[in-house]
C-alpha cells in the first residue's frame, strides 16, 4: 500500500526553500449555488421535527463508491473498492465529500436517493481540510441549504445522514452537538471539528450533519473507534468549508498555501523499492509539475527527499505537516544521484 500526495504548484521555491507569513487571509467568493442552497428551502422545515428535516435533506445526500488499482505480490495488480457519502451543493451536480474517501481512486460512482448512478469527476481536493469537490453531469438535483456553524451551540440538535458500512444509504441518526472546537488529529493533520453523539459509522464519511432546521452545518469526517467507545463522531464545520469551494471549483485546489509542485511516494518496503527501482527506503519524487516552484528549484523524478529544514523525513505525510507551519522557511535536501560510468 503506497501513499501518494499531490502538491499543487503555487508559490515559487528558491534554492529548495519556501517561506510563508503568518496571518495571510484569503477571501474567496463561495460557490454561489452552495451558498443559496438551490433546490431545498429551509424555511419550510419545522425546527426540531426530525421527519421534517429528513424530508428536506435526504435527497441532497448521496452514496459514493470508489475503485482503485493496487499492486500486490510480484507486481500483480488488483482492484479494491471503497465507500463513503457526499452532499449535493448545487442543482447542476457539485458534491462535497471527504478527500480521504476519493484519494488515490481510479473511478468514483455516485448513487442518488432515487438510485440513479452517475460517474463522478474529481474537480478539486484539499488534504489539509480533508475536503473534496466532485461533479456529476446532471441537473435538477436537490441541493443542501448551507447553514452557519458559528451559530450552533453545545446541546443543539444534530442529524447525520449518510451511507454507513457502505451499503445503508440514506441512514438517518439523531443526537446533539457535544463540542464545538474539538482538536482531533486524523492522518497526521490536526483539525478543529464539531463533536456529536449522533451515531457515526464507517461509510458516513463525507455525509451531512444538519441542524434542527435542516441546514447543513458540517461534513462528517470521522468516528473514534474502539471496543468501548460509542457516541463520538466528528464533522468539519461548514463555515470552514465555504471559503474553499470557489477555489476547488475553479482551479482544483486551495490557493494561497505553500506547496511543492511535486508528487511524492513513500517507499517503505522491499517490494516498493523494487517497483520504483531504488535501493534505499524513504520518500521519493515521482513527478514534478512543469513550471512549478519545485521544477524551478531543480527537483527531478527519482530524487530522494531526505529532510525539510534539517528535519529528517520518514514518511510522506511529513512535507504536508511541516509546510503548513506559519513563519517557517523550509529547505529540502535531496540525495544526489550517482553518475553512471
Amino acid at each position: 500500500f503506497f501513499f501518494f500526495f499531490f502538491f499543487q504548484a503555487e508559490d515559487g521555491i528558491r534554492d529548495f526553500c519556501l517561506s510563508r507569513g503568518l496571518g495571510d487571509v484569503y477571501k474567496r467568493q463561495v460557490y454561489e449555488s452552495a451558498s443559496t442552497g438551490e433546490g431545498n428551502q429551509s424555511e419550510n422545515v419545522e425546527a426540531g421535527t426530525v421527519s421534517s428535516v429528513v424530508k428536506n435533506t435526504a435527497d441532497s445526500v448521496v452514496e459514493i463508491r470508489t475503485e482503485s488499482v493496487q499492486t500486490g505480490n510480484f507486481l500483480s495488480q488488483y482492484v479494491t473498492q471503497g465507500a463513503g457519502s457526499g452532499v449535493i451543493i448545487s442543482q447542476d451536480g457539485y458534491i462535497l465529500t471527504n478527500n480521504h474517501v476519493i484519494a488515490n481512486t481510479s473511478k468514483v460512482t455516485v448513487t442518488l436517493k432515487n438510485e440513479q448512478k452517475h460517474e463522478a469527476k474529481i474537480i478539486g481536493r484539499d488534504s489539509a481540510t480533508d475536503i473534496a469537490l466532485l461533479k456529476i453531469e446532471t441537473t435538477g438535483l436537490s441541493a443542501a441549504v448551507m447553514g452557519d456553524s458559528s451559530q450552533i451551540s453545545v446541546g443543539d440538535t444534530a442529524i447525520a445522514v449518510g451511507n454507513p458500512l457502505g451499503q445503508l444509504g440514506g441512514t438517518v441518526t439523531k443526537g446533539i452537538i457535544s463540542a464545538l472546537d474539538r482538536e482531533i488529529t486524523i492522518n497526521g493533520s490536526t483539525m478543529s471539528l464539531l463533536q456529536t453523539d449522533a451515531s457515526i459509522n464507517p461509510g458516513n464519511s463525507g455525509g451531512g450533519l444538519f441542524n434542527g432546521k435542516g441546514e447543513l452545518v458540517g461534513v462528517v469526517v470521522a468516528k473514534s473507534s474502539g471496543a468501548d467507545i460509542e457516541g463520538l463522531g466528528f464533522a468539519i464545520p461548514i463555515n470552514k468549508i465555504k471559503p474553499l469551494i470557489q477555489d476547488l471549483a475553479s482551479v482544483g485546489y486551495v490557493q494561497g498555501r505553500p506547496a511543492l509542485g511535486a508528487t511524492m511516494v513513500n517507499v517503505s518496503d522491499a517490494q516498493a523499492a523494487l517497483q520504483y527501482g531504488v535501493t534505499q527506503l524513504g520518500v521519493y519524487v515521482v513527478s514534478v509539475n512543469e513550471g512549478s516552484g519545485a521544477a524551478k528549484a531543480g527537483l527531478q523524478k527519482g530524487d530522494m527527499v531526505q529532510a525539510i529544514d534539517n528535519l529528517s523525513l520518514i514518511h510522506i505525510s511529513e512535507p504536508t505537516r511541516l509546510l503548513s507551519i506559519s513563519y517557517a522557511v523550509f529547505c529540502l535536501k535531496k540525495k544526489k544521484k550517482k553518475k553512471k560510468k
